[in-house]
């Protein structure tokens, strides 16, 4: 999955409803309880991914929404249950460093789950494409910004210089 394959990711796959009712099945009488949440969760789960970072909203009655940027990302964890691997699932769970044991937020519903774990990977180590970068070239410096460097370089060389003597002198007096 390219980069731009994951930016178009808004919904989760249709098999996170079929994991959904199956769990509801699964937890025999509270079916009645459970099977309502999660269809509300499946239907209102919303993803946005862009340049900046990740946002999951959900919910219908209660609201609930997590945006993260990349950078804030410090752990992430792949999980898949029985279940999940059989319908080709994993949860991905990322955690900042907000202190919590718990994760900050889980993408669920993603078949291209180990594609989005390496896109996150890259992202949240500041990774870039320099291909571009490397048949750049810069414009000439000229005017206000060439006096601004030359200071700046006077500058440079007069602290240099200044801390240069100073050693030398403390050496002078270790000498002593």
């Amino acid at each position: 999955m390219k980069e731009t394959d994951i930016y178009q990711i808004q919904k989760p796959s249709p098999m996170l409803l079929k994991l959904y009712i199956i769990r509801s099945i699964l937890s025999g009488p509270f079916i009645i309880f459970l099977l309502p949440v999660l269809l509300f969760r499946y239907y209102t789960l919303k993803y946005r991914f862009d340049s900046e970072g990740i946002s999951m909203k959900w919910g219908f009655i209660f609201r609930r929404e997590v945006n993260l940027t990349y950078a804030r990302i410090q752990d992430i964890h792949l999980t898949s249950g029985v279940i999940q691997r059989w319908l080709g699932l994993a949860d991905l769970k990322i955690q900042t460093a907000s202190g919590s044991a718990e994760p900050e937020m889980t993408v669920e519903g993603i078949v291209e789950y180990e594609n989005l774990r390496d896109f996150l990977y890259t992202k949240m180590r500041g990774y870039r494409d320099f291909s571009a970068a490397r048949h750049f070239v810069p414009p000439a410096v000229t005017g206000q910004a060439a006096q601004v460097g030359g200071d700046a370089v006077k500058i440079l060389t007069d602290i240099s210089n200044e801390l240069k003597a100073t050693r030398e002198a403390l050496e002078k007096i270790a000498q002593k």
